[in-house]
C-alpha cells in the first residue's frame, strides 16, 4: 500500500508497532461510539494486531485503511479509510460496490484539522486514480464528522439504513 502525504500529514500502512497506539485508540468509547451499529471498544493487544493485519491485506490500488502520523515526527493521530461500503442485511446490490470514505482519531488530536487534511488527500489520491465517486456514512449524531463531510465539499444525500444495518446521514462526493 502506498504513503499519501499533505501539508502536516503521512498516511501510512499500519505496522505491528502500531498495535499499542490502536489499542489506546479504539478502547476509547468517545472515540468508536459511532462505528456501525453496535460499536464495541477494543480490549487487548492481540485484537489490536489482528486488527492491524486485516488493515495490511486489503491490496487495491485505489483502496486502502492507513495510519494517519504527523509530518514533523511520524506521531500516530489517527486512522483514515477509502474502501467499499458494507451494505445492510437485504439492502438491494444494484451494480458496483459503493466506496466510502472514513476517520477516526485519538481524542488528544481532535480540533485539529487532521481528520478533514487526511481525507483530502486520500481524496485527492483516490481521483487522480479514476474513481468517480465516494460516499460518507455517518451516525446521525456525529456532527464533528458531517462537518468534516461539508468542509470536503461533499453533498448530504439524507438518512439511510443502506449500509451498516443501521440508520446513518449520507454524504457523496463526486471526483
Amino acid at each position: 500500500m502506498r504513503t499519501i502525504a499533505s501539508n502536516r500529514l503521512r498516511l501510512r500502512p499500519w505496522r505491528d508497532e502500531d498495535a499499542d497506539f490502536l489499542l489506546d485508540l479504539e478502547s476509547r468509547w468517545e472515540v468508536v461510539r459511532f462505528l456501525g451499529a453496535r460499536p464495541t471498544t477494543m480490549s487487548n493487544r492481540v485484537d489490536a494486531l489482528a486488527s492491524i493485519a486485516r488493515r495490511r491485506a486489503i491490496d487495491h490500488p485505489i483502496h486502502g485503511i492507513w495510519a494517519i502520523t504527523t509530518a514533523p515526527d511520524g506521531g500516530l493521530v489517527g486512522n483514515v479509510l477509502l474502501k467499499p461500503i458494507p451494505r445492510s442485511s437485504g439492502a438491494p446490490v444494484d451494480g458496483p460496490a459503493e466506496v466510502e470514505i472514513g476517520w477516526h482519531l485519538h481524542p488528544d488530536a481532535w480540533g485539529r484539522g487532521y481528520a478533514t487534511e487526511a481525507a483530502a488527500a486520500v481524496l485527492d489520491d483516490a481521483f487522480s486514480r479514476g474513481l468517480a465517486w465516494v460516499f460518507a456514512v455517518t451516525h446521525p449524531d456525529n456532527h464533528a464528522s458531517q462537518a468534516v463531510c461539508r468542509r470536503l465539499g461533499m453533498t448530504h444525500l439524507g438518512r439511510t439504513t443502506r449500509y451498516y444495518d443501521t440508520a446513518n446521514e449520507l454524504f457523496e462526493l463526486r471526483g
